[in-house]
């Protein structure tokens, strides 16, 4: 299999991550729908070159911490699947992890959307 039919593989199964990942856990459907509705805000109004920036790095934070949490509460599961404190902490932390990235973009969304809509 040559190089570049190789690298277009690893895309189509990661790409096949993606879709299995929305379809299957409540939460990427509900950033999916976030997702859309701030990006066509930020068509609507406008916004800078300098805000799609920020708003897009704090888009993939969310994506990104979800579905790492995912994947870590999945193997958590798998490796340890009666109740473990230890497990339990993990899976905390990464909840948290997420909380903070969707806290962060709920902020700087406000910062950018906010004076627009005001």
């Amino acid at each position: 299999m040559s190089y570049l039919k190789k690298r277009l593989r690893s895309f189509g199964f990661a790409i096949a991550g993606i879709i299995a990942f929305v379809r299957a856990e409540p939460h990427a459907l509900l950033h999916f729908i976030a997702t859309i509705i701030v990006v066509a805000a930020g068509f609507y109004y406008h916004i800078t070159d300098t805000q799609w920036m920020i708003l897009l790095l704090v888009i993939a934070l969310v994506w990104i911490t979800e579905m790492l949490n995912t994947v870590l509460e999945k193997v958590m599961d798998h490796v340890a699947p009666d109740y473990h404190p230890r497990v339990k902490w993990i899976k905390d932390v990464a909840a948290g992890a997420v909380l903070i990235a969707a806290i962060i973009a709920i902020i700087i969304g406000a910062i950018i959307f906010v004076p627009l809509i005001c």
